[in-house]
């Protein structure tokens, strides 16, 4: 079976986040619906999965409400449903950039359709491209010639701008996933005095279907089952290394031992020969999972999977 896997984002004010988040959670489930929805005053940013019936569904029920009738979809296919289940919350920021300052997104970077960066990367005019990702994004693909700074967390640009040695009056070009980073980034830049800020239109997931993702290197992170997607079909050798056999390597995989749960790069090899540990010392631990060379390569999400069926409800039940 075919799923359909889209992301989307809007900036529009919701005067109630709470009832319209438990309006649209109880949709959702109606629906059959599964991903990660994140509504607040500032507006809603989600990723979902279902069939394409599902979510051709959720579009058109997301494109009736006051506000979203514009709102952009990036889609992608897969042969499963990528998501275990729906979470459905308010936050205070749909996307957290923890800025000191209020930052309005209507007074972000100009768009620069996917055609249009193309023509950028191809030119020989003068710029410098950011990757508004963290560091675990960026380390399995980025665009060529992009700054790509070693950050764990998008919150963190907020600090990171503060040491950003870049001509405030030179050519910025900047992308993300699929847009929303970029519009808060952006918008923080312009606020520091950067005058000719351009972010990717879309993300890197819609220049990969409309310009075939073209001088993008390596593998694009998706925050899902499927963990990553290529993107530049010219152009897919992996850019990192196994962090257990020091070979090349575009796959992530949750550390086995429970206690330690880190997200890492590994090829299948290393994984065999780790049963799915990141180092010697956890793969000794009590707590290491029963390792299963078939579903390696799936992101572990809660430890509680392993114990009985009426705790996992009680856990789920309390969030």
């Amino acid at each position: 079976m075919t799923y359909e896997v889209i992301l989307y984002y809007k900036f529009l004010e919701f005067q109630d986040p709470a009832e319209f988040k438990d309006q649209h959670k109880k949709f959702c489930k109606d629906l059959g619906i599964k991903g990660r929805i994140y509504i607040g005053k500032e507006g809603i940013n989600g990723t979902v999965g279902g069939t394409p019936d599902q979510v051709q569904a959720y579009k058109n029920a997301l494109r009736d409400v006051e506000g979203l009738e514009d709102i952009d979809f990036k889609s992608e296919y897969s042969d499963f449903n990528p998501f275990p289940r729906l979470q459905c919350k308010v936050r205070d920021e749909i996307v957290s950039l923890h800025a000191d300052t209020d930052i309005d997104t209507s007074d972000g970077g100009q768009y620069m359709e996917p055609h249009e960066w193309r023509e950028m990367i191809e030119s020989d005019q003068d710029y410098v491209m950011i990757d508004v990702r963290n560091d675990y994004e960026t380390k399995i693909g980025h665009f060529k010639g992009a700054l790509t700074p070693n950050l764990e967390n998008f919150f963190e640009f907020s600090d990171w701008i503060e040491q950003l040695e870049v001509p405030e009056d030179k050519k910025v070009l900047m992308y993300c996933t699929g847009g929303i980073r970029c519009e808060k980034f952006s918008a923080l830049m312009k606020y520091h005095g950067y005058e000719d800020v351009n972010q990717l239109h879309g993300g890197i997931l819609r220049y990969k279907h409309e310009e075939e993702g073209k001088h993008f290197k390596g593998k694009c992170f998706v925050f899902d089952d499927r963990l990553v997607v290529p993107v530049n079909p010219e152009d897919l050798e992996p850019i990192a290394r196994c962090e257990i056999t020091g070979k090349p390597a575009d796959s992530y995989i949750n550390c086995a031992n429970m206690e330690c749960n880190k997200l890492f790069v590994c090829s299948e090899e290393g994984a065999r020969k780790m049963d799915g540990c990141c180092s010697e010392e956890c793969r000794k631990s009590e707590y290491k999972r029963p390792f299963d060379p078939d579903n390696a390569f799936k992101p572990f999400r809660k430890w509680y999977h392993y114990f009985d069926e009426e705790f996992k409800e009680r856990e789920l039940q309390n969030g």
